[in-house]
């Protein structure tokens, strides 16, 4: 039997195909978005993707009264509205903190404090929350490294170090029992998103479920956002004839899931019981270079060029990291896209998109606010 479901930040790009699935599975939908201007335009209306057969609220999770109007009658909350991206959170600090702290107390302080029927609440959490990822020594084993040293990055070695011996460590998955170290405003954002949520789900009985996204990707990721996922950022860049620009030496991993893998994931974990006040990561296990991410974009896209690859590193980026996903495959969950499938799959959809490039305006604002730290590279290991 369908329940009534709210997903804040429904009209994004991981919330409206969260929506477009939940109404598949015959759900009954409300959509409750502030339609962030940098994501969809100035003065906006719901996006066209957007399901029709969904409820469509126009809100801020800021604004108490307005947000409990759209919970009263709900059965399932899945939170996902949230300010996304790294590099700005360093700057836009209070935009950061208000959206993705506050918001989220306002909808645990309705929960905590009003009537309502909610049953269940899924919370948007985020890879970027552990900071470095696991990594494995030769020597000396498994290790959680701090972040690297200003000192390091400035020689230009970029590779992570064993904390023991000095010599260089290769990463391995990183499992969710893994101490968060975050490294940015954004990740300590949403760790505390995950944190609060937990604690008060537990305390009020309310089933709670934090899903730790990795790097998403997909069709309706905006192409004119440059805080928004390397995928749609470099395919911006290329569909206007640029090279897309990467950090370091482009060898940093991340773990790249397609939208429709991180939906059926979350959902997934919304119809099990088993999942209840409890964390998971959801990405692919697989993890794929930002360069290798960009060469491959630029291969389908049929371009002449290479990746500006301008060996200089930004202030909260990390090395490496990537999913261990063996707890939500015990529950039954495991990717369908390939990485080069998911990756024809956004282009396919993107040729039909306006696509502005606003990637050397997000840099040029990152060397003003001095977030871009200058390096002498000695080694493109």
């Amino acid at each position: 039997m369908g329940k009534r479901v709210l997903v804040t930040g429904g009209a994004g790009f991981i919330g409206s195909h969260t929506v477009d699935e939940l109404i598949e599975q015959g759900h009954t939908v409300r959509v409750y978005d502030n339609l962030n201007p940098q994501v969809h335009g100035e003065g906006a209306d719901k996006p066209d993707y957007l399901n029709p057969d969904a409820e469509f609220v126009k809100g801020d999770v800021r604004d108490r009264d307005h947000l409990y109007k759209s919970i009263k009658d709900i059965d399932l909350i899945i939170h996902d509205a949230a300010e996304v991206g790294v590099g700005q959170s360093m700057y836009s600090v209070d935009q950061y903190i208000s959206t993705n702290v506050q918001g989220t107390g306002v909808l645990w302080d309705i929960l905590v404090n009003e009537k309502h029927c909610i049953e269940k609440v899924l919370v948007a959490s985020s890879m970027s929350l552990y900071g470095e990822g696991n990594y494995e020594c030769v020597e000396h084993g498994k290790i959680s490294p701090k972040p690297r040293s200003d000192s390091q990055l400035a020689q230009g070695q970029w590779a992570m170090l064993c904390t023991q011996c000095g010599s260089p460590v290769s990463p391995i998955p990183t499992d969710e029992e893994k101490d968060l170290d975050c490294t940015s405003v954004y990740a300590q954002s949403k760790k505390d998103q995950e944190v609060y949520s937990l604690m008060i789900g537990r305390a009020h009985n309310i089933p709670t479920v934090a899903c730790r996204y990795f790097n998403c990707y997909g069709p309706r990721q905006s192409l004119n956002n440059p805080y928004t996922g390397a995928a749609a950022i470099f395919c911006s860049a290329i569909k206007n004839n640029m090279p897309p620009l990467i950090y370091e030496d482009g060898n940093q991993r991340r773990d790249f899931i397609h939208v429709k893998d991180l939906v059926r994931g979350k959902l997934l974990l919304l119809d099990e019981p088993k999942a209840d006040y409890d964390i998971f990561n959801i990405g692919t296990g697989i993890p794929s270079s930002i360069l290798e991410l960009a060469e491959t974009l630029i291969q389908l896209c049929g371009k002449p060029f290479r990746p500006d690859v301008i060996y200089k590193f930004r202030n909260g980026d990390i090395r490496d990291c990537y999913a261990d996903i063996s707890k939500i495959n015990k529950l039954g969950f495991q990717p369908q896209y390939s990485l080069i499938e998911g990756l024809k799959n956004l282009i396919d959809w993107s040729d039909g998109q306006k696509a502005v490039s606003k990637i050397k305006d997000a840099h040029e604002k990152l060397l003003d606010k001095g977030l871009v730290l200058e390096t002498q590279p000695v080694s493109s290991k």
